[in-house]
């Protein structure tokens, strides 16, 4: 029992397209398209708030580092430039005290008889060559 013959001719038949349908996927397809792309943008700002979080902690280690390194440079600066290492440092090179014979007092403090000058540290007398090590 055949109910369509084998040789139907439906050439003229033509199938009705549903144009409500046609726009609910393309209704579909946009706000997919949206959605995905609000996704892709939030997740590109969560990686990039993770990348500035680790290089503001790269960067905060840094400054730390380069604050105790200052902190070490100004302790060595104020170690070397001691009243008793630049001594110690003057009698290695040879240099020695000043003898008050070798200081000048200038003619107007003689004169005034101004004595109670604030006095300056012992300075060393040496050859220039010492000086200029």
């Amino acid at each position: 029992m055949e109910r369509v013959p084998r040789r139907h001719v439906n050439r003229n038949v033509r199938r009705e397209r549903d144009r409500r349908s046609v726009v609910r996927q393309v209704a579909l397809l946009a706000c997919g398209l949206l959605l995905t792309c609000g996704f892709v943008l939030a997740a590109q700002q969560q990686f990039a708030a993770v990348r500035y979080g680790y290089q503001s902690e790269d960067l905060r280690r840094e400054r730390d580092e380069l604050l105790a390194e200052q902190k070490r440079l100004l302790l060595a600066l104020e170690q070397k430039t001691s009243f008793a290492q630049i001594e110690s440092a003057a009698r290695e090179i040879g240099l020695q005290p000043t003898r008050p014979a070798q200081i000048n007092v200038p003619l107007n403090q003689q004169m005034s008889g101004q004595t109670d000058a604030p006095r300056a540290p012992t300075t060393f007398v040496g050859s220039a060559t010492a000086l200029s090590r």
